[in-house]
């Protein structure tokens, strides 16, 4: 979310998706919530508007994107697991020689077992909690 002042004093509010798209409003109340919901998932409305040979993308609203538990679960899951893969990767790789190196493949290979055993743990977890 970036804003930026035009000559005649107004505020102009630049949203960018994740895909690097740009979504412009001069709405002061779309502006701050957009602001409100930096970062998190949300959903937005917008309309475009052909100017000569340019087209114009307008942000017409923003809103909290639908919860989806399950994906939401099973994505914290995962990134969990990776992070303790990656924590635990010295001993699981079992290089003593600081200078030795594990090709990307190889350390993947090792990795991905591991990681895969704890998110199923996690998961199993998280089903059996009421």
């Amino acid at each position: 979310m970036r804003t930026f002042e035009t000559r005649g004093g107004n505020a102009r509010y630049v949203v960018r998706d994740v895909d690097g798209n740009e979504y412009t409003t001069f709405r002061e109340a779309i502006g701050d919530k957009a602001l409100e919901l930096e970062g998190k998932r949300v959903r937005i409305e917008y309309h475009e508007q052909q100017r000569g040979q340019y087209t114009n993308v307008y942000l017409d609203k923003v809103e909290p994107a639908p919860a989806e538990e399950h994906d939401e679960a099973d994505t914290d899951a995962e990134e969990a697991a990776w992070r303790t893969a990656v924590e635990a990767a010295p001993w699981l790789v079992g290089d003593s020689d600081p200078q030795a190196r594990t090709g990307p493949e190889e350390l993947y290979e090792t990795l991905k077992p591991f990681k895969d055993k704890v998110a199923d743990d996690i998961k199993r977890s998280d089903a059996d909690d009421p």
